[in-house]
């Protein structure tokens, strides 16, 4: 006996099988990646269901993290995918990010590079653009706040230095931490990046606002000029000049 295939519109399919409904139902933890890629895209097109459009998402990128990484022009090359259905996927991507971060967040005196980069790795480390934020410490080394500073190549638009003290200024910050990403996920830092990061230490001595480390973060690693020695050192150069 042949088994009847479903109509393609979710609406017409049985109740227990309808994504909503069976997360509803069942949990979340029960519903393949398509079927909660189709909660969000809401409705198909002629021809394919909001399921069906889950799994081309998947085909396409092959994973979550990817789709999660691509730009909204990559998604929009995906018919059937408008751009509120886009917009709803990118908001529930960043939404989940947040929520990582929020489970390493950043309580207590920071004690290592680990720590800082633990808390914004989730948020940074998919991103197609680089983005500069700086933490922010009181005199116990507990966090007064993460700022952004700069956005977009920051290899070519060096963050200014006048803007990081002013911030630190404004919020009566004893330290700082510098943090940037390197889009391509390779952490290195570049001679532009000691350039800045040396500036920046020299700048913090004059203002009395001590800069303990900067941080790279790149694909699950990250480079700390603290770690590396480097922070140290230009310490040692700014006493000696």
């Amino acid at each position: 006996m042949t088994k009847k295939a479903y109509d393609r519109a979710i609406a017409n399919w049985p109740e227990e099988d309808r994504p909503r409904e069976k997360l509803l139902r069942y949990g979340a933890h029960t519903l393949s990646n398509a079927e909660l890629l189709a909660i969000l895209i809401r409705t198909g097109t002629k021809g394919s269901s909001a399921v069906d459009l889950g799994r081309e998402l998947l085909r396409r990128f092959k994973t979550l993290r990817a789709i999660s990484a691509c730009d909204p022009a990559e998604l929009h090359e995906i018919k059937g995918l408008s751009t509120a259905k886009v917009a709803q996927i990118k908001a529930a991507v960043e939404l989940g990010r947040r929520m990582m971060s929020e489970e390493r967040a950043l309580e207590g005196p920071i004690r290592s590079s680990s720590d800082v980069a633990e808390y914004l790795m989730p948020l940074v480390r998919d991103l197609k653009h680089e983005v500069f934020k700086v933490v922010l410490l009181d005199r116990r080394n507990s966090v007064l706040d993460v700022v952004d500073i700069d956005e977009g190549d920051v290899a070519k638009t060096q963050p200014s230095i006048r803007k990081i003290m002013l911030r630190a200024a404004q919020a009566y910050a004893a330290g700082l931490i510098a943090v940037h990403n390197h889009s391509s996920g390779d952490p290195t830092p570049s001679e532009q990046d000691k350039v800045l990061t040396r500036d920046l230490v020299i700048a913090g001595r004059a203002m009395e606002i001590r800069v303990f480390d900067h941080l790279i973060i790149g694909d699950g690693r990250y480079f700390s000029f603290a770690d590396e020695g480097l922070i140290e050192e230009y310490e040692m150069q700014v006493i000696w000049q």
